[in-house]
C-alpha cells in the first residue's frame, strides 16, 4: 500500500533515533490550546537515570496508561511477544522516566505516527548508560503492517532501542524493523484528534500542532 523508496526513506527518517531533527525539535515550543486538550507545563529535560533490567528478566505488568493532557491512552502490553521490550519500557515507567515529557514527532502523509519518549526533545535522547536491546515481534513486511493501535519501539537500526516509541493512529506500511510491543485498547480517538490538528511544519513531519505531554505513566 505504501511500499515505495520514498515512503520507506520518510520512515527511516523520522522514526530513526537521530539528531537529524535537533533543530526543529527544540526550536521554539508554542502551546496550542484546544477543547478537550489541557495546556502542559511540561518541557525537554534531562533523562532520569534508570538501571536497565536484565534481559532474561520476565515481565509481569499486563497494561501501560500514559495519562496525556488530552487524555488517558492505556496500552495492552505484549509481554509474551515483547518480553525484553516490555520489561524495558515498564522499568522506565515505574521509574517516572516517562513523566512530564513532550510527545516530540508526528507524521501525517503515508505514515500515521506520534512518536514519544525521549525527555530531551530532540529526537536522540535515550535512558543513560543503557545498552541498545534486541528487536522482538518484527511484523511482515507487507502492506499497513502497523495498523492503526499498533504501539512500536522507534530505533536507529537493529539492536538499538531505548525509550522512544511510536502510537500508530491509522494504518502504516513501514520497513518490518520496530518492535511491536503494545495494543491501544482505549484512547485511539485521543490520538486521532491530535493528528486532526496537524504538524508544525509544511513537510507534514515535525513537533504536533498540539502540544501533548505524558503527564505520568501508570504499569499495571
Amino acid at each position: 500500500m505504501f511500499r515505495t523508496a520514498k515512503v520507506a526513506t520518510i520512515a527511516l527518517a523520522f522514526i530513526a533515533s537521530t539528531t537529524l531533527t535537533t533543530t526543529t525539535a527544540q526550536g521554539a515550543e508554542r502551546p496550542v490550546t484546544v477543547p478537550g486538550c489541557k495546556t502542559p507545563t511540561s518541557k525537554s529535560s534531562t533523562p532520569l537515570k534508570v538501571k536497565q533490567p536484565a534481559a532474561t528478566a520476565k515481565p509481569s505488568a499486563k497494561t501501560l496508561t500514559f495519562k496525556t493532557n488530552c487524555g488517558d491512552i492505556v496500552i495492552s502490553m505484549l509481554g509474551n511477544k515483547a518480553p525484553i521490550t516490555v520489561n524495558a519500557l515498564s522499568t522506565l515507567a515505574n521509574a517516572g522516566y516517562y513523566n512530564k515529557t513532550l510527545c516530540h514527532r508526528l507524521t501525517t502523509g503515508g505514515i500515521f505516527v506520534l512518536q514519544c519518549g525521549d525527555p530531551t526533545l530532540s529526537g536522540g535522547g535515550s535512558p543513560t548508560g543503557w545498552k541498545g536491546y534486541a528487536d522482538e515481534n518484527l511484523p511482515k513486511d507487507a502492506p499497513a503492517n502497523y495498523p492503526a493501535g499498533t504501539v512500536a519501539m522507534a530505533n536507529s537500526g537493529p539492536k538499538t532501542n531505548g525509550s522512544q516509541f511510536f502510537l500508530v493512529y491509522k494504518e502504516t506500511y513501514l520497513p518490518p524493523n520496530y518492535t511491536i510491543w503494545g495494543k491501544i485498547t482505549k484512547g485511539l480517538d485521543v490520538l486521532k484528534f491530535i493528528a486532526s490538528k496537524g504538524v508544525d511544519d509544511p513537510s507534514g513531519i515535525g513537533k504536533p500542532k498540539i502540544k501533548v505531554a505524558i503527564e505520568s505513566a501508570i504499569v499495571r
